[in-house]
């Protein structure tokens, strides 16, 4: 019982989050919560750890829980670092195709769009993001695979709160093009695709989007 009521404050917290409902920065008082669910602290307080672990949300000694606010010089320098890595990942990609791997990218972009039709938020940034370290690790390279998940780990929470249901299907339908000159072993076609596709999702996030409630009730409402 315990845990269902923790997932679903985890649940209610992280779509408040996602639909600018809740703001960063905004502080999540323990108490306010507890009161709105209808649970103890206790629960509350794990439900804003899990947050945490996703980056969601930080945690602040003596302070609380704070909606997370992350950087826009991060996200810029991240992209930045991404376009040159993922330009020569995809270049190399395309040279040692096979069928198998491009099997493989088409049943990922499947699963893509069934997240993004389901309104499934969290999960399709989890499946957009991992479409890129999916390449690393068909070109079996663990090192390209964890360098790349730790950038787009560093970016996803940013992107999670700041692209739109409809800049996401873009995206995967950018991710079809991508395959397609993989698939026709186009590397300078591939990699001119996957440089205007990181772009397109960096130029696709809204960091100064405003929604005029700090009442965690309305919000959560």
């Amino acid at each position: 019982m315990e845990t269902s009521t923790t997932h679903h404050i985890v649940e209610s917290l992280t779509r408040a989050i996602v639909e600018h409902r809740l703001l960063p920065g905004s502080k999540l008082a323990e108490q306010k919560l507890a009161d709105h669910f209808g649970v103890s602290r206790t629960l509350v307080r794990q439900a804003l750890f899990q947050l945490s672990q996703n980056r969601l949300i930080r945690l602040e000694p003596a302070r609380g829980a704070f909606v997370a606010a992350p950087s826009v010089e991060e996200a810029q320098q991240v992209f930045a670092v991404r376009r040159m890595l993922e330009a020569e990942m995809t270049r190399a990609f395309a040279k040692q195709v096979t069928p198998e791997q491009i099997t493989a990218l088409k049943e990922h972009i499947k699963q893509e769009r069934e997240a993004v039709t389901q309104g499934d938020i969290t999960g399709r940034t989890e499946l957009l993001g991992d479409f890129h370290v999916r390449m690393a690790e068909l070109m079996h390279n663990d090192v390209l695979a964890q360098v790349l998940g730790e950038l787009i780990s560093r970016c996803a929470l940013i992107t999670l709160m700041y692209q739109s249901r409809n800049e996401a299907e873009h995206s995967t339908d950018e991710h079809v093009t991508i395959v397609a000159a993989l698939e026709a072993k186009d590397s300078d076609l591939a990699v001119r695709l996957m440089h205007e596709h990181l772009l397109h999702v960096e130029a696709s996030l809204t960091f100064d989007r405003k929604v005029p409630t700090q009442d965690i009730a309305m919000a959560l409402s």
